[in-house]
């Protein structure tokens, strides 16, 4: 992989940068990049998510701790992204949420803009200020730490 991908940046592109898998991968696109500072990138919501069946039958809402998720997902593809080639191989898991909070249900039908900025690194560590939006409207917000597993 090249320093400066092109965007956009596909669900077959950000396969090759993290493991996640459906149903659990839920970044679809990343439309932005400003290597180790920022990233903007999509997660279209359907009807079809499995846990659509019992989040709640007859009033449908993407929970709310997915949304969190979709966030360090796109904070893993920033840290990815920016450290190209020497990114190879490594994985990062979430270890802590703070200042978690959720202003408006996600529902079928919506686009989840994750803007993700890299506040800091540590070493094996990334600190994450991530916020979810739709149509523009703040959804959810949380500063994620995440930190890579020594293989």
């Amino acid at each position: 992989m090249s320093a400066t991908p092109t965007l956009p940046l596909d669900v077959v592109g950000i396969q090759k940068l993290i493991p996640h898998r459906y149903p659990f991968l839920l970044v679809d696109r990343v439309v932005e990049l400003d290597p180790h500072k920022r990233v903007l990138a999509y997660k279209s919501v359907t009807i079809n998510e499995p846990f659509f069946q019992g989040h709640f039958p007859g009033h449908p809402v993407m929970p709310g701790v997915l949304v969190i998720e979709a966030l360090a997902q796109a904070g893993g593809l920033l840290t990815q992204l920016s450290n190209g080639d020497s990114a190879e191989g490594k994985l990062f898991y979430l270890v802590k949420i703070d200042n978690a909070k959720f202003t408006r249900m996600v529902v079928p039908g919506d686009r989840l803009e994750l803007d993700v900025t890299l506040k800091r690194t540590i070493r094996n560590m990334a600190i994450y200020q991530g916020v979810a939006r739709v149509d523009g409207e703040q959804a959810a917000c949380a500063e994620i730490l995440c930190a890579e597993v020594k293989g």
